[in-house]
């Protein structure tokens, strides 16, 4: 553990974001928008790390007619701050497109045009974001006989730098999940490298794509691939008879409520469950009806003109999957009859989805003061804290990773700004209560930075 600090230290930040994302680029906005309606007493000082060099969400997947799956009115500040300007509308109105939208009638942008706002909000805030750094190391500072802070190491390049802090704010985002046994290689991809991945193939005449999944994704990756390269053959594999869609009924999608947060927190673990087996389907391995539309549309078209490049191979499973020269060699599994069925293609893409990191695991020796519940995962209060020993005064809070305490929207966009807006809440609560023997804990001041 480190050595106790003295009494003199040097100041330090009341919070410190791991990650920049949607999640934590609104957390900056929110500290933003409180520190400019308090005095400069009151005001939060903060600093975040991004080990990528400039703001990035789910850059493979920036298919030109994709859109958004959550309403634009689910941006990074509206259900908190409907007055903010940094709002999507604001954003629009920046771009010269806002009467344009409105004419749209659509309440679903471009995944592009999103992608655009997200990086239009973060620059706004990029005072308080040091990209291309990695978070390398987390270690305890002990005042008292309590972990009052934590020094946070963060490497870019060959430098390294420290910054201290009273609470961590760790928002590292999804990680894309492949089959056991499955690695990714030249040939065999993850849907989020999609994009990237197909710009190596120009020049070149593919003749068959194997696309692995039943959700969002999934469709998307088919009918790009299948318009992008136009002599070659699409086959999609997935466990169903098809595609199943999304419910985004008004009734269903209150489960993407910030009400829905309260509920779901509360209720027994049984509960929880059924709530998740009764609305996965808003979220979860579903499709919108547009597009499963359009796809069966094509396959049926290309059935009468006796010209059939899209396959799909339901009820299915690939196994097999192994790269040789120039290809990729899998069998397609019928999971009625388990008919093994060689399947050969130039490139197979594994729409699985993703996972939430471990935030825990990037603590170090602070780890071993959390919390977690009997299958491994985090104990999280309501206000997004992970519950710690009495000795961890430093506050830890997740965006991400609290599916199982907090419901659905945990790794999603829907809740995003309330998140923030209780995260801070809570931050500059807890920042008022007196420390044992001693008056409050407020030391706020300019960010510190010390090279190694």
């Amino acid at each position: 553990m480190s050595q106790a600090l003295p009494d003199d230290a040097t100041p330090i930040h009341d919070l410190i974001g791991i990650g920049f994302g949607p999640s934590n680029v609104a957390m900056a906005i929110a500290l933003s928008e409180h520190n400019a309606s308090v005095g400069r007493q009151e005001a939060v000082t903060a600093h975040f790390f991004e080990q990528q060099p400039d703001f990035g969400w789910h850059r493979g997947m920036l298919i030109d007619d994709a859109t958004m799956q959550v309403s634009f009115l689910k941006d990074l500040v509206t259900l908190r701050n409907p007055a903010s300007e940094f709002s999507f509308l604001c954003y629009l109105q920046s771009r010269g497109r806002l009467i344009d939208f409105v004419n749209h009638k659509n309440l679903f942008p471009l995944r592009v045009e999103f992608h655009d706002y997200f990086e239009w909000a973060a620059a706004k805030v990029d005072d308080m974001v040091s990209y291309g750094h990695e978070v390398v190391d987390v270690r305890p500072v002990v005042r008292d006989g309590v972990v009052e802070y934590v020094d946070v190491t963060a490497r870019s390049g060959a430098e390294l730098v420290v910054h201290r802090a009273r609470n961590l704010v760790i928002g590292t985002g999804l990680r894309p999940y492949m089959p056991e046994g499955v690695d990714r290689t030249d040939r065999i991809w993850h849907n989020s490298d999609l994009l990237a991945r197909v710009k190596g193939l120009e020049g070149t005449r593919p003749s068959r794509f194997i696309v692995v999944g039943a959700g969002q994704s999934a469709a998307e990756n088919v009918a790009f691939l299948h318009r992008r390269f136009p002599t070659a053959e699409v086959c999609a594999v997935f466990s169903r008879y098809g595609y199943s869609p999304a419910d985004d009924s008004g009734f269903a999608n209150r489960i993407f409520d910030p009400a829905a947060v309260d509920e779901y927190f509360t209720a027994p673990d049984e509960i929880k469950r059924k709530l998740m087996d009764y609305h996965g389907n808003t979220n979860y391995s579903v499709v919108d009806i547009d597009l499963i539309d359009d796809l069966y549309r094509q396959e049926y078209q290309e059935k009468v003109l006796g010209t059939e490049r899209l396959r799909f191979l339901n009820v299915s499973r690939l196994t097999d999957v192994v790269e040789t020269s120039g290809k990729v060699r899998t069998t397609v599994e019928s999971l009625v009859t388990g008919e093994r069925t060689p399947l050969d293609a130039d490139v197979v893409v594994y729409a699985t989805g993703y996972r939430s990191a471990d935030g825990l695991g990037l603590l170090g020796e602070v780890e071993g003061f959390c919390h977690r519940d009997d299958q491994g995962r985090p104990r999280v209060e309501r206000d997004y804290r992970v519950a710690a020993d009495p000795a961890l005064r430093c506050g830890i809070y997740l965006q991400g990773g609290t599916e199982h305490t907090h419901g659905i929207t945990s790794s999603l966009l829907s809740n995003t700004a309330i998140r923030v807006g209780e995260i801070l809440e809570s931050i500059v609560g807890r920042s008022k209560e007196p420390t044992p023997g001693g008056p409050g804990r407020r030391n706020t001041a300019d960010e510190i930075s010390t090279p190694l």
